[in-house]
């Protein structure tokens, strides 16, 4: 195992453009262990779609009560700075992450190390018939309450440290995501 810290973290969104959230959580992994956690609604001052509103569980007037992205950010961008960050379907998490930064105007590094658990448990466990993140529960037993961003990002967490635990080697899958031009700019392989 390295030394790194990594950040789990999953977003939920209120509607098809996926450029704000309306849930945000995160799960801090170092040196091997689970040590900390933090989950928020998030105010994504837009409207909510039907279909994301059944999927997520969350009500507009629910949101509205919580701070808006940019007042949450104070909070959490130590959680973001100098980590390696990683999700299930990482892309999408860091896209949303991305383009809510655009939105406020908020400054922070222009590209994120990241590993996603997707493609980590594609490679590693391919006898699997699918790589979602509720066959992956299922499939070691870890308990999930599927679209709570902090029952995923715990999830995912678990997730990460099972295939640490098998010699899986983060390092390996390890990518850059552009947060500005919101791709990936380098792809995997060990760089660190």
């Amino acid at each position: 195992m390295n030394a790194y810290g990594y950040t789990v973290f999953d977003v939920e969104t209120p509607n098809e453009q996926n450029n704000r959230m309306s849930s945000i959580g995160i799960t801090l992994i170092d040196d091997g262990q689970i040590t900390g956690s933090f989950s928020s609604l998030v105010n994504p001052e837009t409207y909510f779609r039907p279909f994301n509103i059944a999927l997520t569980g969350i009500l507009p007037e629910e949101a509205e009560a919580a701070p808006a992205f940019d007042a949450l950010w104070e909070t959490i961008e130590p959680f973001f700075a100098d980590r390696i960050l990683v999700a299930h379907n990482a892309p999408f998490d860091l896209g949303v992450l991305g383009r809510c930064l655009r939105a406020y105007c908020l400054d922070f590094q222009r590209s994120v190390p990241y590993v996603c658990t997707v493609q980590m448990t594609r490679k590693l466990l391919p006898q699997l018939p699918d790589h979602r993140l509720n066959t992956l529960c299922a499939y070691w037993e870890i308990p999930l309450d599927h679209h709570r961003a902090e029952s995923d990002s715990y999830a995912a967490a678990e997730i990460l440290l099972r295939l640490m635990e098998r010699g899986a080697d983060p390092g390996r899958y390890l990518r850059v995501f552009d947060l500005a031009a919101l791709k990936t700019i380098r792809p995997e392989g060990r760089w660190l």
